[in-house]
């Protein structure tokens, strides 16, 4: 059976206990059991905190997607502004803001990404809760790929890298003058210590950057910027470029082939997402992801979260059904894009003038 658990605090406010208590009912009508905290495959967390002093729950392991959920009556000139460091203090993988400033309250959903949208109805509409749940849904349905297993066997010409990770560092810089690479966000900044600790043990980040981009090596092994680096500068090998050789299904986790002189950063979460597209379409040779958009472009109708086996298989099916599966232009519902190329100069050049920086939102 699904399952979830709530914690925190949601007796705190009366906005909050009528949220509670609405979710809980919603969710169980749907099928998922309410179980205690400490179960050991916890799937969903409904995390209520307050958002001066938020808590986070301790997850167990990373296949644990957390929603933060909290209100506020003060008036925000910005709600990503006011609820993106409440998110990322109390290590969230998704939150649920009430604002009750106005008259009615106003419910706002804001991702890791810095997206930042509200419900079309209010906390009183009939169908408020049902469109809550829609949105958890995912969460709740979604299997992570983050794990990586480093294997030390890079062949030492590629330590210095090659010709075509070389065009990722290039085309990192295109990026980056084309304003589409947000800067890594500081996340140790906003956690304690001991926060920023247990956030990296189980993601292995050091920050939050966003977009990847990668490039076929040979074969089915491809060089992918890693996790949380600045995109505007891949230069070391096994440290902002990563060679990705393989997918262990059954531990879930990518195989990477690494330098054996250095302790290599993870690869970017998306690598479940390409390795699909590499594996079942030889011509493809380059995939960027970025978080803007594209007027008239095909989207993934469910917003799954990122290094999800389900993102990646929406994906997936989309890539299949274009055109030319080898120069697809993909949307990612509140998210971005994915962009097939024959190589990375063949994106830029289809890309060229026709990128909206924000993506929209619903």
């Amino acid at each position: 059976m699904n399952h979830f658990a709530m914690v925190g605090d949601w007796k705190r406010t009366p906005t909050l206990e009528y949220f509670a208590e609405g979710i809980q009912e919603k969710m169980e009508k749907n099928g998922y059991q309410l179980i205690k905290p400490d179960f050991p495959d916890l799937q969903l967390v409904l995390n209520f905190v307050d958002p001066k002093q938020p808590k986070h729950f301790r997850r167990k392991g990373n296949g644990t997607f957390v929603v933060t959920i909290t209100e506020s009556d003060q008036p925000a000139s910005s709600i990503l502004h006011a609820g993106y460091p409440v998110l990322i203090r109390s290590l969230g993988n998704l939150m649920i803001y009430i604002d009750r400033s106005g008259n009615p309250a106003t419910t706002h959903f804001i991702t890791l990404e810095q997206g930042c949208y509200a419900l079309s109805g209010s906390e009183q509409d009939n169908r408020y809760f049902q469109e809550v749940f829609e949105r958890l849904r995912p969460l709740a349905t979604s299997r992570l790929v983050i794990d990586n297993i480093f294997h030390p066997d890079l062949p030492d010409e590629l330590w210095e890298g090659d010709e075509i990770s070389e065009s990722l560092y290039h085309a990192g810089k295109k990026l980056d003058e084309m304003n589409l690479l947000p800067a890594p966000f500081p996340i140790q900044e906003l956690l304690s210590p001991k926060e920023f600790r247990h956030i990296k043990r189980l993601y292995g980040i050091g920050g939050l950057s966003y977009g990847n981009l990668s490039a076929r090596q040979e074969e089915n092994h491809f060089w992918m910027s890693a996790s949380g680096v600045n995109k505007a500068n891949l230069r070391q090998i096994g440290r902002d470029i990563l060679l990705v050789k393989g997918y262990d299904e059954e531990k879930s986790a990518m195989e990477l082939s690494v330098p054996s002189n250095v302790e290599p950063k993870r690869v970017s979460v998306d690598a479940i997402e390409h390795w699909m597209i590499y594996n079942e379409h030889p011509e493809v040779g380059a995939i960027v992801h970025i978080h803007a958009w594209m007027e008239g472009v095909p989207s993934t109708e469910i917003n799954y979260p990122c290094g999800t086996v389900q993102l990646a298989e929406a994906v997936a099916d989309l890539v299949r059904e274009a055109e030319d599966p080898a120069r697809a232009v993909i949307g990612l519902k509140n998210h971005g894009l994915t962009i097939t190329g024959r190589n990375l100069e063949d994106i830029f050049e289809r890309i060229d003038g026709k990128i909206i920086p924000q993506v929209p939102m619903s």
